[in-house]
């Protein structure tokens, strides 16, 4: 590649491990990191949990502080990026200086979806995304006082479970009828909304909220069903939005994401798109997916620098991603969608095994406080392996062992 290098957009999970891909399969040129946070990449699952908990001793970033210097990765924080000119291929900054590229790739992640009648509240309002988010957050979250959640995902609910650790007052509000209940199966989301019941949670199902107000004692809000929540801090997490507009002012095509094919390559032959931006279509006929998880910002930045370097892909992989909430830690693999679970224990009496079938495949599983057991799983998703429900239910069988067993 001539001496024009690389460019990644976007200093995030994704972002900062395709740099490192490249430079650890033999990318030799130049790479350049732009990220418009000042601090340097970090990653996002500690956020709602040991940032809160024990800021002082949790470290986020990627990578050591050497890192960048050492791999001879040029980082560019602070800065946004205004505009991307495909045909000329130059991205040019916010200070209107414009750097030149061969080959670009577009991390440039998602942002909370917003809720204007919160934000219109002002002070005492909060979603959780950065870094600079849960920096905010630690001065709220104080013993005694009372926070309302709005939104029930995996966010909200270890919200609610870390405020309960600091001994805050938790409401939770949640227009679907469970917990979580849009990436698990029904008895998960029945079993996480009972646990955080048991430790104090207020949970609010089947409701939104319809009128919000800064009272003499702090914020007000009503629900659809005409309950009036009071609290000193709300919190909000009802999804993202793909940061899609330097994309599509370029004119590569987007669908709620930057459409990529299985490579992480774009509509233009050298931009790639990896992390939550990236609409990735596994296969043609297929429909796009966006995947926001920790694990698919890594597999994704491996991708997209192997096809840059021309070089052998990565095998897929089955989706993970996992949740820590109540003293649990609780791992999810595959199609949360499979008809039929099968119990491996009982859930809220120790380690427990949920396996997902649909028809005879095994297809997910989700372990509670049971991590050891989730690579056998996956490797029996992976493999498609059709297995009999009893053998599955053994909680003497293990999945590793069953994994091996199968023909090659």
């Amino acid at each position: 590649m001539s001496n024009t290098g690389i460019i990644i957009i976007g200093a995030g999970q994704a972002g900062a491990m395709t740099a490192a891909q490249l430079r650890q399969l033999g990318e030799t040129g130049r790479i350049t990191l732009i990220g418009d946070e000042a601090h340097v990449p970090y990653e996002r699952p500690p956020l709602s949990k040991d940032m809160l908990l024990q800021p002082a001793q949790t470290r986020c970033a990627i990578h050591p502080d050497d890192f960048y210097q050492q791999h001879d990765i040029t980082l560019r924080l602070g800065v946004a990026v205004a505009e991307i000119d495909l045909q000329a291929r130059t991205v040019t900054l916010a200070d209107g200086e414009a750097l030149p590229y061969t080959r670009l790739v577009l991390a440039t992640g998602a942002s909370a979806r917003r809720l204007p009648m919160l934000d219109a509240l002002g002070a005492g309002v909060h979603t959780l995304r950065t870094l600079d988010d849960a920096a905010a957050l630690q001065g709220v979250l104080q013993a005694g006082r009372r926070l309302i959640l709005v939104g029930a995902g995996v966010i909200g609910l270890e919200l609610a479970s870390t405020a309960v650790d600091l001994g805050l007052r938790v409401a939770v509000v949640e227009s679907a009828e469970l917990p979580m209940m849009r990436a698990t199966p029904r008895l998960l989301a029945e079993f996480l909304c009972a646990t955080h019941r048991e430790r104090g949670v207020a949970l609010y199902m089947r409701s939104s909220v319809v009128a919000a107000a800064r009272t003499a004692t702090g914020l007000a809000l009503t629900l659809s069903d005409g309950t009036c929540l009071e609290g000193d801090a709300v919190v909000y997490g009802i999804g993202v939005v793909p940061n899609t507009g330097l994309a599509q002012a370029a004119g590569l095509a987007v669908d709620n994401g930057i459409l990529t094919d299985a490579q992480c390559r774009t509509s233009h032959p050298d931009v790639y798109a990896v992390g939550d931006v990236a609409a990735c279509q596994a296969a043609p006929g297929l429909p796009p997916v966006r995947r926001e998880t920790w694990e698919n910002a890594n597999w994704q930045a491996e991708l997209a620098a192997r096809d840059i370097l021309g070089l052998p892909l990565a095998q897929n992989i089955v989706p993970w991603y996992w949740t820590d909430q109540c003293g649990l830690n609780i791992q999810l693999a595959g199609d949360m969608s499979a008809d039929r679970w099968i119990v491996r224990g009982a859930l809220g009496a120790g380690p427990c095994l949920l396996l997902g079938l649909s028809g005879a495949e095994l297809v997910a599983a989700i372990t509670v406080n049971q991590g050891r057991e989730m690579r056998g799983a996956k490797e029996l998703i992976a493999r498609r392996a059709c297995i009999e429900p009893a053998v599955l239910a053994d909680t003497q069988q293990s999945l590793r062992n069953l994994s091996r067993a199968l023909p090659a």
